[in-house]
């Protein structure tokens, strides 16, 4: 953990493990919706390079990704999310990495997803890391972001079978994120907005957008 981390990244990793053998049996395929936007994602980036899944938890997306042509990598903050994610996926490279952290080399990658893995992020730090990820990203490369829709911050002290966490569930507006996005330098391919999908209780928000030219400063 670097000196510039999040203030509450170890209390969001200790949170993670123990929650995580639950997670791994109550969470699972995300329904047709947002498969469909999986499948979109990986026809269009798999010729472009390498995805990284920043966020992965278990791995069930990176499988889902790879099993559709995608090369894939995943990282997450919890030692306990990458054990089960090596156990059920034992082709794909995970790592224990958090995505603050994390700086890719510049147009190394054909894809990044931070799939329902950003939300903890305290505000102040979703810019920084998009436009980290953005120079990541190849022309053509896009990321996907997938995180609960709404106003404002859900502290939570109970979750996945009552177990004690210390987190904070950051809730984001469509436009929010794509002005993020586009600050970034990306261009907006698709935006989809569901009504909540069980176990979570907030309504679904997800966006896609592409590398197309120099980020701005």
């Amino acid at each position: 953990m670097s000196a510039e981390s999040p203030a509450d990244l170890a209390a969001v990793r200790a949170s993670y493990d123990a929650v995580a053998d639950n997670y791994v049996a109550m969470v699972g395929d995300p329904g047709p919706w947002l498969r469909a936007a999986l499948d979109a994602f990986a026809e269009q980036v798999r010729e472009i390079g390498p995805v990284l899944d920043a966020g992965c938890g278990p791995g069930w997306i990176s499988g889902y990704l790879r099993d559709r042509g995608v090369t894939v990598t995943g990282i997450d903050l919890s030692p306990r999310m990458i054990e089960h994610a090596r156990r059920q996926h034992p082709d794909i490279p995970f790592a224990v990495a958090s995505v603050t952290d994390t700086e890719p080399e510049p147009a190394s990658l054909g894809g990044v997803l931070g799939w329902w893995s950003w939300f903890n992020l305290p505000r102040e730090w979703l810019p920084r890391v998009i436009r980290t990820m953005a120079r990541a990203l190849r022309p053509d490369g896009q990321l996907i972001l997938g995180t609960h829709r709404g106003e404002g911050e859900h502290p939570r002290t109970r979750c996945y079978g009552d177990v004690p966490v210390e987190w904070t569930t950051h809730l984001y507006q469509p436009e929010e994120l794509t002005g993020w996005l586009t600050d970034a330098g990306l261009e907006i391919v698709a935006e989809l907005l569901l009504p909540p999908q069980p176990p979570s209780r907030s309504p679904q928000l997800v966006v896609s957008a592409r590398k197309t030219g120099v980020a701005r400063r």
